[in-house]
């Protein structure tokens, strides 16, 4: 095997990444952490995904040799939040291979394991979530069957086109590519969000992806993810003030900038017992990304309301399992009472008539104690140490699952 490396750029994964990273280092950086890779839909694959672990084992290499060039470091000190230190400690940064550990277990599945400093190992997601996804649709041999996913792009573009004439113009309908972890390819992400930043470049806002929005000069997005608030259950708080701390430690460092919070680490009512109105004045909006949308939405209505805050100054961000049509009709509920955005992933880059993997890589474990994500939609949550979910429900007064 010499197949061609697949990422060519460490600027080719999310930009919560690198925000995260950036407060690990300024302020946990010694912070250990394993993550576990899991395939939620594993039944239903082609094949087990054990047979592409030879092919993955060769890209893991290729990837761990690459390091930021010098112009990928000149666009990360251009964006304002990147502090100039941690764009030198990029500077020297490289992936080690010793931190991440492959193996099968008895029913074939692939088992992968991060392990190692939070500064290393949190780097290492995206990026092993595309290179899966790319080389399962490699070996299905369908990597260049991409004409009926041009089809549904053309059809996506023109719906869009019908949308941009029917928006509220002083209450815009905007969105933004959030599908790099399960993308069908790097060349059709690359693809999508070229096609979509010429056809609707008034509703196409930006992509999660750095890489493509510094090759496209649009926007960057994204704040932060389930991984950097789950780690404050292990730092040194009590574990009823972890999403507090953490969204303190996310406040000190960011000024009031990248002020989109991530409500379902705990589910969206415990979230909203900690963000009181010192948070809610500080952050500009509220993430979605587990349980019913609509429900999610009334009770942010209901909480900013309660707290006397025009709902019309904040943000709403729905990011979970959307395609456009959801979007709109999400747009349609909340738009005169929020400003919205809507971050739409798999619909957009892995929509070419073949089911899409449903795999995730969630940190398990910070410094040597268990952490974990009670979602609000079932099957969702994510923990290997039943005893410490079962503590965390009850400081959270979550009810089991059903």
């Amino acid at each position: 095997m010499h197949n061609k490396p697949i990422i060519n750029s460490l600027l080719d994964t999310d930009l919560y990444k690198f925000t995260m990273l950036q407060v690990i280092l300024h302020q946990f950086p010694e912070t250990h952490s394993v993550y576990h890779f899991k395939c939620r839909n594993w039944r239903e694959v082609a094949f087990p995904l054990s047979e592409i672990m030879d092919e993955l084992e060769e890209q893991l290499d290729y990837l761990c040799e690459l390091k930021f060039r010098q112009d990928e470091l000149d666009y990360l000190r251009k964006l304002r939040f990147i502090k100039s230190d941690f764009v030198d400690y990029l500077e020297l940064f490289q992936l080690k291979r010793r931190f991440i550990h492959l193996s099968v277990d008895k029913e074939k599945r692939l088992n992968i394991a991060i392990e190692g400093p939070m500064i290393q190992a949190m780097f290492f997601e995206i990026f092993i979530l595309s290179l899966i996804s790319e080389l399962y649709y490699r070996k299905l041999g369908v990597i260049n069957d991409t004409q009926e996913g041009q089809r549904r792009l053309d059809e996506k573009i023109a719906y869009l086109h019908h949308l941009e004439k029917i928006q509220d113009n002083d209450s815009p309908f905007i969105f933004s590519d959030f599908g790099t972890r399960r993308r069908f390819s790097f060349n059709w992400q690359w693809h999508v969000i070229d096609s979509l930043n010429q056809a609707v470049p008034n509703l196409f806002k930006g992509t999660s992806n750095v890489l493509m929005a510094k090759t496209f000069n649009i926007h960057p997005i994204g704040t932060m993810a389930h991984e950097f608030l789950q780690a404050f259950q292990s730092l040194n708080v009590r574990l009823r003030d972890f999403q507090q701390a953490a969204l303190e430690s996310w406040v000190q460092e960011y000024r009031g900038d990248l002020g989109i919070a991530l409500t379902d680490v705990v589910g969206m009512d415990a979230f909203l017992r900690d963000f009181d109105l010192y948070f809610a004045k500080l952050f500009d909006g509220l993430r979605h990304d587990s349980g019913d949308p609509y429900e999610w939405g009334e009770k942010a209505y209901e909480h900013y309301q309660k707290l006397r805050i025009l709902t019309k100054t904040k943000m709403l961000t729905f990011s979970d399992g959307l395609t456009i049509e959801k979007a709109w009709h999400l747009y349609q509920r909340f738009k005169d009472r929020f400003k919205t955005s809507f971050g739409i992933g798999t619909n957009l880059t892995n929509d070419l008539g073949y089911d899409p993997l449903n795999i995730v890589l969630k940190l398990v474990n910070c410094n040597g104690q268990p952490v974990a994500k009670i979602s609000d939609s079932p099957g969702k949550t994510m923990a290997v140490d039943d005893t410490f979910l079962s503590y965390l429900r009850s400081v959270f007064e979550i009810p089991e699952e059903a």
